[in-house]
């Protein structure tokens, strides 16, 4: 017999319902403002008439951010960052978290244990250069992909999906037929891990998409650069002409600054926004197996 909910209950669910609404909505309506002040005319958003929808609508924002050469680099850039920096990164965390998710792996304690270790010290931010730079790595695109290609938050999540979701009698029945265990991961484990993969390949593509600062200590060369550091150098760029031009000039050039700015985030979110309803339904069901009991 189904048990009907107390008062109590219908009160929390009340509330938990209402709070979560109020911060969807409030998430909501962020995004729907900064997709409107980008189509509004600098005078609007200026002026603060953009509330919900677009008003004047122009694409002077827009025009002015594929106006400059450097960000179709910045997007080539950022593209093969994210593209090569994902493929290796995952493939990385894969295996890494396959082999520590074997319980006849000797010292998967003390392995596990080095890897939590980092996840709480670093050496900082001047040995890691240091560390850049005797590889031979400096002004090289390795450098933006290479210092942050694995996550051990990732490894973990990625071996408790391992262990949990991973029956022991494939392996077993697998060894029984002859079956290798590189040809077992690759075979039987990889094919049934979809979801956790498609979760490790969102977390790690926007981490490479909004990648700047690896970019920023590292690189030298402009060519090179990242969409997001390329995008920061236009916003700083607009400010200081502004600063540099008379009291008119420096009002229209500040109104101008406001749409840039606003410009500059919906190019630099949408492909990830677009790529995101792809992987939902994988991410959701992933990152609540790979969380658990573990």
């Amino acid at each position: 017999m189904a048990i009907g909910k107390t008062k109590g209950d219908k009160i929390f669910n009340f509330i938990n319902y209402t709070l979560l609404s109020l911060l969807a909505l409030s998430f909501i309506y962020v995004l729907i403002f900064v997709i409107s002040a980008s189509f509004s005319s600098p005078t609007a958003v200026y002026s603060g008439k953009v509330v919900l929808w677009p008003v004047d609508v122009t694409l002077e924002g827009y025009e002015r951010v594929f106006r400059e050469s450097k960000v179709w680099i910045g997007y080539r850039n950022t593209v093969f960052y994210t593209l090569v920096g994902t493929l290796l990164s995952v493939a990385l965390t894969t295996t890494s978290a396959y082999a520590l998710s074997r319980k006849d792996l000797p010292g998967r304690g003390v392995v596990t244990g080095l890897l939590v270790f980092t996840m709480f010290f670093s050496g900082g931010l001047i040995p890691t250069y240091l560390i850049i730079r005797d590889l031979n790595l400096l002004d090289s695109m390795w450098a933006v992909i290479l210092p942050s290609c694995v996550s051990m938050s990732n490894i973990i999540i990625a071996r408790t999906f391992f262990a949990n979701s991973i029956p022991i009698d494939l392996l077993e029945a697998a060894q029984l037929d002859g079956c290798s265990n590189s040809r077992y991961f690759f075979s039987i484990v990889l094919p049934l891990s979809q979801a956790i993969i498609a979760v490790l390949c969102l977390y790690y593509a926007v981490g490479y998409w909004n990648q700047y600062f690896n970019a920023m200590i590292y690189l030298k060369d402009r060519e090179k650069y990242t969409l997001q550091l390329i995008l920061r150098e236009i916003l700083i760029e607009a400010q200081a002409s502004e600063a540099m031009t008379d009291n008119l000039e420096a009002a229209q050039l500040q109104e101008v600054s406001e749409v840039l700015k606003y410009a500059l985030i919906i190019v630099a979110s949408v492909p990830m926004l677009i790529i995101y309803p792809f992987v939902h339904k994988y991410f959701v069901k992933g990152v609540m197996i790979g969380s658990l009991k573990g």
